[in-house]
């Protein structure tokens, strides 16, 4: 077949960026997935390139097209992404492998030619290269498959010893990441979400590019709480909130609230109506995928002891599709491939679960959706077949009764006071992440427009700044705290002795001794006209006075 031809075949790939909404990509934070087409006819239009790329987008939002090899290895370096995928035209492909085989985020290249003899020799020579196909409808299946690989191995998980799980004393010794995802859940459970709340997200993805036009669009029209669990299923949401879980993005995490909410209560609503056709026996679900082999050596060392998955996660009742996910991973060399065959007590009260073939628009996946955050407990670990990187991993779910992870979640529960997402920013603060900290009062604060959080929010910022060591900034931020303060509480109010004596310590510690004492006093003036006063706070301020 001439090249004319094949070009002519790989227009599928193509639409003009005014008619198709393809992005031109920019610098932000760093994403999951990107699909990059490469094609010298990618100026030509037609209806089935437009189905492609709508196909295309509903599997990963981040889709470019290049006419060239220099173009597409430019967005390869300009962007940072976990994964990125190449469909490339076979002449093109030619130039194109050689140049960026090499690139460490470059998972899999897809070759698009009517003539799969004349390149299926030269293809051989490249690992990266999955295939040549005559047709876009294979490359789309295969990615989609690849897709859904990539989000189950960047899934975060975090490991519990039993030793670590004997002593809950120093919250410093346990996995932030389990700590966080608790927090969050117990959070969602207790928010209420309104439209703004929808309103927000919608606004969010259009300022980040988080989501296609397309998307965003239908997501604004169509959405309703009843369909989360159709949208996380279809639609390139599962990513951002998988990602945001990941890498704890607090912007990302408290706009997508709203959604982590309702996705939860509707997998409880199908929990309690699909619990009885369990007929009360427990089931085994699989789940394949990818642990890096740092996570694999902590996982051997878990043994008896707890794994949680801090997201939303994915199982299935096939174990032949989980073990290929598993065995596609083990072929990585940073990976251990693990199929994990987890056993349910459907009578247990626990993280709920469901089946969503109902929900989703994948009715033919068997797939069971467990919510947020959920904890097993780890069995045997076996290697399967003598195949170095490939194991089973059996897992069990655990009871929310379970006294271990009782005694677990209480401490933590213990350790962060507050309401809402001040419980999160407590934690954060407990265990030392100071700079995350940070990031959410920063957020919080701009969302907010409660005047009393406001006044929490800045003397927040303030205890970070002056933990940093930057006084100044420290000083700002209390003094702002306090203006609210003064504007909202009566004259004598505890919290105006507080924020007084805050600024007055920043002072002393910048060697400001002429500053510092005038704000103890107003703290000691105001603390003595209170019910709470105490002689210790006397003794205290005075000394500071001296």
């Amino acid at each position: 077949m001439s090249e004319s031809k094949s070009n002519q075949n790989a227009t599928t790939l193509s639409k003009s960026t005014a008619s198709s909404n393809i992005r031109q990509p920019q610098q932000r934070m760093a994403q999951s997935c990107l699909v990059l087409c490469v094609d010298t006819g990618i100026k030509q239009t037609n209806q089935d390139c437009f189905d492609t790329l709508f196909q295309l987008k509903n599997m990963v939002d981040d889709v470019n097209l290049c006419t060239t090899p220099d173009q597409c290895i430019q967005i390869l370096n300009q962007v940072d992404y976990e994964r990125a995928f190449i469909i490339a035209s076979g002449s093109l492909g030619e130039h194109l492998v050689p140049k960026i085989h090499g690139m460490s985020q470059l998972d899999a290249i897809y070759i698009l030619h009517d003539n799969k003899c004349r390149y299926e020799g030269w293809t051989q020579n490249w690992t990266k290269i999955k295939g040549v196909h005559t047709n876009i409808n294979e490359i789309c299946e295969a990615l989609q498959l690849a897709v859904k690989e990539c989000d189950q191995d960047s899934t975060a998980v975090s490991f519990l010893t039993v030793p670590k799980m004997a002593s809950t004393k120093n919250l410093n010794e346990l996995e932030p990441t389990f700590m966080y995802t608790q927090v969050f859940k117990e959070i969602l459970l207790d928010m209420q979400h309104d439209e703004q709340a929808i309103r927000q997200f919608i606004a969010y993805c259009r300022n980040n590019n988080s989501l296609s036009p397309i998307n965003i669009d239908r997501f604004e029209k169509k959405y309703h709480a009843q369909s989360a669990i159709w949208w996380y299923s279809s639609c390139n949401i599962y990513f951002m909130l998988n990602n945001a879980l990941r890498t704890l993005d607090a912007d990302a995490i408290i706009t997508m609230g709203f959604f982590m909410s309702h996705l939860h209560q509707q997998i409880q609503q199908l929990y309690e109506q699909q619990v009885n056709s369990y007929g009360r026996k427990p089931f085994i679900v699989y789940r394949g995928q990818g642990l890096l082999k740092s996570d694999f050596e902590k996982l051997q060392k878990t043994k008896g002891g707890l794994m949680s998955f801090n997201n939303f996660l994915s199982t299935s009742k096939d174990k032949q599709v989980s073990l290929q996910f598993a065995r596609r991973a083990s072929r990585k060399p940073d990976m251990v491939g693990i199929i994990f065959i987890m056993s349910i007590d459907p009578c247990l009260k626990s993280t709920p679960f469901a089946s969503i073939k109902e929900k989703s628009p994948y009715k033919k996946q068997e797939e069971i959706l467990f919510s947020m955050h959920t904890v097993f407990r780890v069995g045997a670990v076996k290697q399967i077949n003598n195949e170095n990187q490939l194991y089973q991993v059996e897992l069990q779910l655990t009871s929310d009764d379970d006294q271990q992870l009782r005694l677990l979640t209480n401490r933590i529960r213990e350790e962060v006071g507050g309401t809402g997402w001040q419980r999160l920013g407590s934690l954060l603060l407990k265990i030392g992440q100071i700079n995350k900290a940070e990031e959410l009062y920063n957020i919080l604060l701009e969302q907010t427009s409660d005047e009393s959080e406001k006044a929490l929010y800045y003397n927040q910022l303030g205890y970070i700044k002056d933990d940093q060591g930057d006084y100044e900034k420290a000083i700002c931020y209390f003094e702002q705290g306090l203006e609210i303060q003064q504007r909202t509480l009566p004259s004598n109010h505890s919290e105006l002795a507080n924020s007084y004596n805050n600024i007055g310590s920043v002072y002393n510690k910048m060697g400001e001794y002429s500053k510092a004492p005038l704000y103890y006093e107003r703290a000691l003036e105001i603390l003595k006209k209170s019910s709470s006063f105490k002689s210790s706070f006397t003794c205290y301020f005075i000394q500071q006075h001296r």
